[in-house]
């Protein structure tokens, strides 16, 4: 005869679901495991060497092989730079442009596409607006450099064809600033806007039926409906991208600018690229690239707190 098996209390029901849950999802958490490897080598080891940033660093010495250590001075010396701040403006203002348009373009798409009745047309469009975002910096600044050439680029030949005089979009401080903003936008633009069109998918039908009972056109149910069931997303792209503040595009603004340009182009990274690898001053590139993480870290924990104090959102 079988004994029967005892009750389990509160706390065994807890462990028995516990080891449940645990043997489920283990074969998932070893499948997360090389991506874990990989973020400890490549994220987390190299931290290592933000002590550069306190050292008059000599590479023959390595990275602890007793380098001389300066305290603050190659923070002193990169808040002396006269052209610090012009950097720093010029990277809060290149990637405030693309927040913003960034928001706006995709938004304004998303709705006008929403609009399209032509399934075939639709998803052509998709997918011609998304191709951009799959090519990489380097082979979109060589077509950008063609087609913006003053002497033989298709836009000043057009330009030429209305009477404007050639504009040298990627040599002249005055256009070089929204010339990386356009381009950005417009390899971007397409993965955002599936986004946002996600979103208007995800609203309940019903309320269109109604506005339209109620005697509302496609733009009042636009502006009354769509915009309303949207506007969780928006807000929250919009407060987590405060993390990106100061990252105004490495990879494009490298491709794209030159000594010329350096007035209104040149950003922290690009700054930070040339003291450190071509100018061999470590630790000063060093400091400046620990101050941007540390801003960075502050904006992106106080966004994270934001969103998810008002919507609710988190990672895990």
């Amino acid at each position: 005869m079988s004994k029967p098996t005892p009750a389990l209390g509160n706390g065994g029901r807890r462990s028995f679901r516990f080891g449940y849950k645990t043997k489920r999802e283990m074969p998932l958490h070893f499948m997360l495991l090389p991506g874990l490897v990989l973020i400890l080598i490549f994220s987390y080891v190299p931290m290592v060497g933000v002590t550069i940033a306190f050292q008059n660093f000599i590479p023959l010495k390595g990275l602890f092989g007793g380098q001389e250590w300066v305290g603050l001075d190659n923070f002193d010396y990169v808040f002396s730079m006269p052209t610090i701040w012009q950097v720093v403006w010029n990277t809060l203002r290149i990637a405030a442009l693309k927040i913003v348009a960034g928001l706006v373009v995709p938004i304004a798409f998303a709705l006008l596409l929403n609009e399209v009745r032509n399934v075939f047309f639709k998803r052509t469009t998709q997918t011609i607006i998304y191709f951009p975002y799959f090519l990489s910096w380097i082979i979109l600044g060589g077509i950008l450099i063609d087609i913006l050439s003053p002497s033989t680029g298709i836009v000043n030949k057009f330009l030429g064809w209305i009477g404007v005089g050639p504009i040298f979009f990627l040599g002249e401080n005055a256009w070089f600033p929204y010339t990386m903003v356009v381009s950005d936008i417009w390899k971007t633009f397409g993965f955002n806007t599936i986004i946002y069109l996600a979103a208007i998918t995800s609203i309940d039908p019903s309320l269109y039926e109604a506005a339209a009972a109620d005697g509302a056109g496609r733009w009042k149910q636009t502006w009354h409906v769509t915009l309303p069931g949207m506007h969780m997303i928006i807000v929250l792209l919009m407060v987590l991208s405060l993390g990106t503040v100061l990252d105004a595009g490495f990879d494009q603004i490298f491709n794209l600018y030159s000594p010329q340009v350096y007035e209104s182009g040149d950003i922290v990274d690009t700054m930070v690229y040339r003291m450190g690898l071509q100018q061999t001053q470590f630790g000063p590139s060093t400091a400046v690239g620990l101050l941007k993480s540390l801003v960075s870290f502050i904006l992106i924990s106080t966004s994270y707190l934001v969103a998810y104090r008002l919507f609710k959102y988190r990672l895990f």
